[in-house]
């Protein structure tokens, strides 16, 4: 078996149904009351977004990402959307985590993201998010998102670096990840598969700390200020001593 063949049987079995009848699609129905009970005539709705829409998402890892749009007349803060909506989750039986823009719960046996936004303006595809860890806001557009990585063309080296990274239990945002390895892979034209994963942990080994990540659609949000230095060099590490394996099950398993 080749490197190249190992790393897309990985893949295979890591593989996410997104098709309209994928049982995640009903994550959202399941979830509506709530999120109804959260926010009523304010939301404007609820759709697939993150690792799901984009085609980077894996069995093993975050199983959906949900994007709810609130209008753009929305008198709560930002901050207050997000506490809110932990609150109504708590209160509806579930065991939320507050995240960074997102809260983590599990619906069934399925891992999900919800990420509120509220519109910038009625009807725009732009939304201010609360950022927790920060404790600010932010203005960004998830359908931006989306397309660059979608255009990017690199979602497989993106899915073996996800779950590398887990498999790892390292600290890095998945939108940064995705980043990360788009620039790595900026106008690489080797052939091999394995190659350019290969070429994407070269690059957090050896240029990641320093990297600037920006969102596509924000140039005043820098992603990368996301993670504290101790975390970059935690990853910068893991890539360099994975540098060294000798096999790619050692790499990614």
């Amino acid at each position: 078996m080749t490197a190249d063949q190992y790393l897309y049987g990985i893949l295979a079995r890591e593989t996410v149904d997104t098709s309209a009848n994928s049982p995640l699609r009903q994550v959202a129905v399941t979830l509506m009351p709530r999120l109804r009970a959260w926010a009523s005539e304010l939301l404007v709705g609820v759709h697939p977004s993150g690792s799901f829409a984009k085609g980077t998402a894996n069995a093993s890892g975050t199983d959906i990402d949900l994007f709810l749009s609130l209008r753009s007349d929305t008198t709560a803060t930002l901050k207050d959307i997000y506490d809110t909506l932990f609150n109504q989750l708590q209160q509806s039986g579930y065991t939320p985590r507050k995240q960074n823009v997102s809260i983590g719960l599990k619906v069934g046996s399925f891992k999900v993201d919800l990420v509120p936004g509220k519109q910038q303006q009625a009807n725009s595809t732009d939304h201010s998010l609360w950022r927790n860890r920060a404790q600010t806001w932010t203005k960004t557009n998830i359908g931006t998102h989306i397309a660059a990585v979608q255009r990017s063309g690199r979602q497989n080296e993106i899915r073996v670096i996800k779950l590398w990274r887990n498999q790892r239990g390292l600290d890095f945002p998945s939108f940064y990840l995705e980043l990360s390895v788009i620039a790595a892979l900026n106008g690489n034209t080797q052939a091999g598969f394995s190659d350019r994963v290969w070429t994407a942990l070269t690059f957090l080994s050896n240029r990641f700390e320093n990297a600037r990540a920006v969102d596509p659609a924000n140039t005043n949000n820098i992603i990368s200020d996301d993670l504290s230095d101790t975390a970059k060099k935690a990853i910068a590490r893991a890539a360099g001593e994975t540098l060294k394996a000798k096999t790619w099950g050692e790499v990614v398993k």
